[in-house]
């Protein structure tokens, strides 16, 4: 290839074109998920891709801001910012737009975020996602809708061997202000505790220490580490985060006793802005997260929970979703010489063929067919196979 094509062709770290079939793979893909939180009653939006900064990075999404590239608006001399997350723009549309909406709100959503990195397990920096929101309600049953939800809309793409991984990031602070910690013990002790350092935790934890030891083994299995939990004398602070999880497990468990779910007592990266029950998803042999939700409040700034509505939800990343999803049996292409009418080929695309058409006359229709990379070629009004 020429050295100028090369130059043409080169992008920025962590962007690429996405390629025959894997555009359609992922589209398809897209499609089916949207479909499936349509029918559960989420009706879909599509906010913009750019937005005036402080919008766009107020309340939960000051969590992205580090992720957030900038641009000046010529037409209004405001500062703009392109979504590194779609989540907080779902947020303002139900607050603002849909504020005098009935509740629960139910939306869902699909669409491209750019961020100024990536990360070891994501060098992605434009990635696809797709999820819901659900604004409004404050019971159980909405964390295990949003769940249960998630994995049906997954398993419905093909996802195998799919595992929840459920969390409760406020627990440890809960804990830490139940036993009487300040914010800098508690924060080296979530340093820790992300480690997964027990002698860390031991040595910083103070009164704290023994407890969260044991959180931190249990995590696990459900059952088991739910069995753990129940034992456990905390601190009043952290009732409501037991009680959460325990009544959201019990939905989950009589909805798809055949789940695997697991449970990290003690993890907090990744749900900065969360305030009670949250989740992951992963599959067998996939390398990362196929998405991830939780609890939050919206319309309000992070740690401010007395303000602003309760809602959950879920966010799937595509990049990583389709490493998990079969790939898509060949599609069914033919070639259709030139001078075939339109309604032949009509004819034949009603029948669930890709028609290929001949712009031109070719002497050899069989090797022309090749080229375009069509299994099948029409010779004089029927289909034949290539051999």
């Amino acid at each position: 290839m020429p050295a100028d094509s090369l130059s043409s062709a080169l992008l920025p770290a962590g962007l690429h074109d996405v390629l025959p079939p894997e555009a359609a793979h992922e589209a398809a893909a897209v499609a089916r998920l949207l479909a499936d939180f349509t029918a559960h009653g989420y009706e879909r939006v599509e906010p913009p891709l750019v937005e005036f900064e402080d919008n766009l990075l107020s309340g939960s999404g000051a969590a992205m801001a580090k992720q957030t590239f900038r641009l000046m608006d010529p037409l209004s001399q405001r500062m703009m910012a392109v979504r590194a997350d779609i989540t907080p723009q779902i947020v303002r549309i139900a607050t603002t737009r849909l504020k005098n909406g009935a509740r629960p709100v139910r939306l869902c959503y699909a669409g491209p975020v750019l961020r100024v990195k990536g990360s070891q397990l994501r060098p992605e920096r434009q990635i696809t996602q797709v999820g819901v929101e659900l604004i409004g309600p404050l019971e159980a049953e909405a964390d295990a809708e949003v769940i249960l939800l998630a994995a049906h809309a997954l398993e419905g793409v093909g996802v195998r061997h799919l595992s929840v991984d459920l969390c409760v990031p406020t627990m440890v602070a809960r804990v830490c202000r139940g036993l009487g910690l300040g914010e800098e013990e508690t924060a080296r002790l979530r340093e820790a505790l992300d480690k997964k350092d027990a002698a860390a935790v031991s040595a910083v934890g103070g009164p704290a220490a023994s407890l969260l030891q044991t959180l931190m083994a249990a995590s696990g299995p459900a059952e088991r580490a739910m069995e753990v939990l129940s034992a456990l004398p905390l601190p009043e602070t952290a009732e409501k985060d037991r009680r959460r999880l325990t009544d959201a497990l019990r939905l989950l468990r009589a909805a798809r006793p055949d789940l695997t779910i697991t449970v990290d007592l003690v993890e907090h990266r990744g749900f900065e802005y969360q305030t009670g029950l949250s989740f992951t998803l992963f599959a067998r042999d996939v390398r990362g997260e196929l998405g991830a939700g939780g609890r939050y409040r919206a319309g309000v700034r992070p740690g401010v929970e007395e303000e602003g509505e309760p809602g959950t939800g879920f966010t799937l990343y595509m990049d990583t979703l389709l490493r998990a999803v079969p790939a898509p049996e060949p599609a069914k292409r033919v070639y259709v010489p030139h001078g075939t009418s339109w309604a032949a080929a009509g004819k034949l695309r009603a029948e669930g063929w890709i028609t290929v058409a001949g712009l031109a006359p070719v002497a050899d229709a069989a090797a022309e067919a090749r080229r375009l990379d069509c299994g099948h070629r029409l010779d004089g009004g029927t289909v034949t196979p290539l051999t």
